[in-house]
């Protein structure tokens, strides 16, 4: 049983944003300190990526645990309408790898940020960088 009345619900679920959200600040936060340059919300790509690397040929995505149904202490199912809330998970996961999957054909690289993985800068820097710089270099010494 849910402690909120409908009403009260769907405001507080109206909040919830899509863009902009504490964890894609922090995210390009890190990126601009790096030194790395980028766009936001690129509608000609699809899924519309967080956070595009046009030079580095890469997209990140910011996802939240709980949205994107991420199997961590954030992700957890509510015990409340657990049937719709498992439903409308799994559309965003299968949303996701299809996403991915067109934007790899399309010849881009596809980062996948989680809101968990956030807490902790250095290993969430040590991880962009990995991503984004070595795959870079390598691909510039085949060429």
């Amino acid at each position: 049983m849910d402690r909120l009345p409908p009403q009260r619900r769907s405001w507080l679920m109206s909040r919830v944003r899509s863009v902009d959200t504490g964890p894609e600040l922090l995210v390009r936060s890190v990126l601009h300190r790096l030194g790395f340059r980028f766009r936001l919300h690129r509608r000609d790509l699809p899924g519309t990526p967080d956070i595009v690397l046009p030079g580095r040929r890469t997209v990140v995505f910011v996802h939240g645990c709980f949205w994107h149904g991420h199997r961590c202490k954030k992700g957890r199912i509510p015990k409340t309408r657990v049937s719709y809330w498992r439903s409308k998970i799994e559309v965003n996961r299968k949303r996701d790898a299809r996403v991915r999957r067109r934007l790899r054909a399309m010849g881009w690289r596809v980062l996948t940020v989680r809101e968990c993985e956030i807490r902790d800068l250095k290993r969430l820097e040590m991880k962009l960088l990995r991503s984004i710089v070595s795959k870079h270099e390598s691909r510039r010494t085949e060429e």
